[in-house]
């Protein structure tokens, strides 16, 4: 969609597995994270990553999912437009995570 990087669930478990050093980023609402999060995700509402932009580093490799994959393509497509060249959207959001027998974990 849009020229935008997608990865699917067991491509992120893969690299998870294999210590790949990347940055999960939840950009679901707070009322959603609150019902479990992918492991080591960090939550930023979508609606605060045009504030929050200069927190991330270009150089990082950026994972962004939400519930169904809709919100996070929207990230990477703004992150794309400031310059970043390596974000992915986790294709189908947290429901495919949890539909491909993954687990989700409660936020700290």
């Amino acid at each position: 969609m849009f020229g935008i990087n997608e990865i699917d669930s067991q491509t992120l478990m893969t690299w998870k597995e294999d210590g790949k050093t990347v940055r999960l980023i939840d950009v679901r609402s707070q009322a959603e994270i609150s019902q479990g999060i992918i492991k080591d995700g960090e939550a930023l509402p979508l609606n605060l990553l045009p504030l929050k932009t200069n927190e991330l580093d270009s150089e990082d490799e950026i994972i962004f999912y939400c519930r169904s994959g809709a919100r996070s393509a929207q990230a990477c497509y703004y992150l794309m437009q400031q310059g970043f060249e390596r974000v992915y959207n986790l294709r189908g959001g947290i429901i495919d995570w949890v539909r491909s027998g993954n687990t989700v974990v409660m936020p700290a």
